[in-house]
Formats: C-alpha cells, structure tokens, sequence
C-alpha cells in the first residue's frame, strides 16, 4: 500500500472525545519505549507525523491520523514504564480499555513487543485480555535491526510457546525496524486486505439511439 496522505485528525483522552469517523481503524499499542511513535512514522512514511521521545511513556493521549482517506491509524498510549504513576497507570487502563472495548470502527490493534527482550508479563497479560474481551489483534516485533536475527528468532519461539500456554492466537505475526523499513511492506498490504473492497464498475452496454439514424 503506497501512502499517498497522511494527517492528524485528532487525539483524544478517552473513548467520548474520539474523532467522529466511519473509517476503519487499526490502533497501535505496546510498553513505553518499544518504539511505537518511529513505527508509526515509519509506517506513514512521514517524519515526525507521530512525536518521538527518549522519555518512556511521552505519548499520554490518543492520537488518530487518517491514511489516504481510506483508513485511520491510532497511536495508543504506552504503558507498562516504571517511573509512570500509579495514577497515570490506572487512567491508562480506563483510557484504553474504554476505546478498545467500545470503538465500533475498530479494525485491528497491533500489539508491540520488543524483540530483545524475552516475552514480558505485562504484554502476555494485556494480550490475553484483549484476547478474552475478543478484540481482533497481531503481533510486531520492533528494533529487530538492533538484534541479531537469531535473538530475534529465540524471542518469537518463546512468544509462540508463552501464546500456546495461555492459548493465546494473533491473527499475525510481523517482524519490522523502524530504521531499516523492515516488515513496512508486510504489514501495509496485511492492512490493505482489511479494508472495505471497492465495488468494480461494470462495463455497460451501448446505448442504442436509433433516432439518431433518421
């Protein structure tokens, strides 16, 4: 899928404020610091479309941006940083869960994990719940430029097995680098293929004017 625009249609801070839209969405989640903003960027194919930090836990709002007209992409808050509050943590939890339970144009969440670390806790346990409240979702591994690909490989079985035990099944799995564009392709044309199909036009017949022979 060739992105011909991009653009910030709003952000919102829970399910209420969302932007009106029929379009379908495809929201984007994960840890604080998983690189989810440069994923998104990288996505867009347009820099600073979503704001990066070296600050865990910067994006706090939900922020829509409309592809092609065709389609919204959702930067979800992320979550899972330490040095977060509390606070801040349980209003993430009302804040997400609210969109995630109760957006009917919700297409697809992508759940993004970090491919040098071992499966965590926290995404096994937001995977399963989204899982458990059927919330259609895949799975992206990111900064797999940052690993060699065996570390890569030995994390995804382990999340293959850590999935089995919890019977956990993604509709897909990606491996991508914001850096390198790896896995851009994969997951665009998997996108593509959930889109609403645009009916073909039929070739009508001639119209025959005989009058016009007189």
């Amino acid at each position: 899928m060739k992105i011909t625009s991009a653009r910030f249609i709003g952000c919102a801070v829970d399910l209420e404020a969302c932007p009106v839209t029929n379009l379908p969405e495809f929201a984007f989640v994960g840890r604080s610091n998983v690189g989810k903003s440069s994923l998104v960027n990288m996505l867009a194919e347009v820099k600073g479309l979503a704001k990066t930090s070296g600050t865990p836990g910067k994006t706090k709002l939900m922020n829509f941006f409309r592809m092609n007209d065709q389609w919204t992409l959702v930067d979800l808050p992320g979550y899972g940083f330490a040095k977060v509050s509390k606070t801040q943590q349980e209003k993430f939890n009302e804040q997400v869960s609210g969109y995630l339970t109760g957006r009917e144009n919700l297409k697809q969440v992508f759940a993004l994990l970090d491919s040098q670390l071992e499966p965590l806790d926290t995404d096994l346990a937001f995977i399963d719940w989204m899982q458990q409240c059927e919330i259609p979702y895949s799975i992206i591994f990111t900064k797999t430029d940052r690993s060699a690909d065996t570390k890569v490989i030995s994390h995804e079985v382990q999340l293959t097995r850590a999935l089995e035990d919890y019977g956990l099944k993604p509709n897909q799995i990606f491996k991508c680098s914001a850096k390198t564009k790896r896995g851009r392709g994969a997951i665009m044309n998997w996108i593509e293929g959930q889109l609403p199909k645009k009916p073909k036009k039929k070739a009508g017949k001639p119209i025959q004017l005989g009058w016009m022979k007189k």
